[in-house]
C-alpha cells in the first residue's frame, strides 16, 4: 500500500468570520474527511506570514492507498454529500490543491 499526501491551500471567505471557519473546518469538515476509507490524518497549518497571493491555511490529508484515485473520489463524493446535508461552509475559499506520492520514508534528526 502506498502512502499519499493531499495539499490544500484554503482562505476564509471572509476574515471577520474566520473563527467561525476555523470551528467548522475542525469540528464538522476534518471527521467527515476521516470518515472517508484511506483517509489516515488530517492536519492544519496557519501561514504566519501569508502575502497577498497566498493562502492563510494549509491542509494536509494523510493517505494510504494503492489507488489514490479512488479516495480522491471518495472524497469528492464526501464533499458533495455534505453540501447536500447542509454540512459545508460558503465561508471555504480553495486557493489550489494537489497530489502527493511518498518517495522516501520520514527521516528524523539524531
Amino acid at each position: 500500500m502506498e502512502r499519499w499526501l493531499i495539499v490544500v491551500e484554503t482562505n476564509c471567505a471572509d476574515p471577520s468570520r474566520e473563527k467561525e471557519f476555523n470551528n467548522w473546518y475542525d469540528d464538522i469538515h476534518v471527521p467527515d474527511l476521516l470518515k472517508v476509507p484511506g483517509v489516515v490524518s488530517v492536519t492544519r497549518y496557519e501561514n504566519v506570514t501569508p502575502g497577498e497571493v497566498q493562502a492563510r491555511f494549509l491542509n494536509l490529508v494523510e493517505v494510504e492507498a494503492d489507488d489514490i484515485w479512488t479516495v480522491t473520489t471518495a472524497l469528492q463524493e464526501n464533499s458533495s454529500k455534505a453540501e447536500a446535508q447542509g454540512r459545508m461552509t460558503e465561508l471555504l475559499k480553495i486557493s489550489s490543491g494537489a497530489v502527493y506520492r511518498q518517495i522516501a520514508a520520514p527521516r528524523e534528526s539524531t
